[in-house]
């Protein structure tokens, strides 16, 4: 395993990214970075100013919204001027149903572009082993050199199940095609992603695969 890791984790909703982010990062010390969580904050705040996702594609004017990170635990945490969204606005089903709808919006990716970026050098120097960070278009945008880029995936029944059990309603398949058809940075897999999938695994099971994959780099 080397010194500082840098994990890449891509793929749909409810296939478990943020589950295994979360456990590798306990496991290695590495900071998690949620990228998904950094477009419902912005897709909140936006919602929060009645501003629509035509207009915010039409009139971007999205220097007035700065970006910084509070560092909980091992979680990096997005700010925008200064102020975090609870997890139960970011996980509403307003911003479910909203976020892929501002997300493929290119000022917005490219708003958020550096700082994510910037996110390795912020687990540098705060003396994690590495990062975690996962999202869609982290392997084949963001971070390209990660020494890992993982890509889950599982049958979408399972997926909307998970979403369930979490006390969520989402419309994946929406999401999905959205997602996938965005003329930036769509999701996609990268050439050399190691694709596992989870519908049939345990959380454990999936921790234990990827482990030794950190553990042979």
């Amino acid at each position: 395993m080397k010194k500082f890791t840098v994990i890449a984790i891509d793929g749909g909703a409810g296939t478990g990214k943020s589950t295994t982010a979360n456990l590798l990062s306990n496991q290695f010390n590495f900071l998690h970075v949620d990228t998904g969580s950094h477009y419902r904050a912005i897709t909140a705040a936006l919602l929060d100013s009645d501003i629509s996702p035509v207009d915010a594609a039409e009139s971007p004017n999205l220097n007035k919204i700065k970006l910084n990170s509070d560092i909980t635990g091992k979680k990096s945490v997005i700010t925008i001027n200064g102020f975090s969204f609870q997890q139960n606005i970011l996980r509403s089903d307003k911003i479910n149903s909203s976020v892929s709808s501002y997300a493929s919006i290119p000022s917005i990716r490219l708003h958020l572009f550096n700082y994510q970026k910037s996110q390795v050098e912020l687990a540098r120097s705060n003396h994690y082993s590495g990062l975690v960070m996962e999202g869609r278009d982290i392997g084949t945008v963001i971070l390209p050199n990660a020494d890992l880029k993982l890509f889950l995936t599982a049958d979408e029944t399972i997926r909307s199940k998970r979403r369930e059990l979490d006390g969520e309603s989402d419309q994946i398949s929406i999401r999905d095609h959205l997602d996938k058809t965005r003329k930036i940075a769509p999701l996609t897999q990268c050439n050399d992603s190691v694709i596992i999938d989870t519908t049939q695994l345990t959380k454990e099971e999936v921790l234990s695969h990827i482990s030794q994959l950190i553990h042979n780099l």
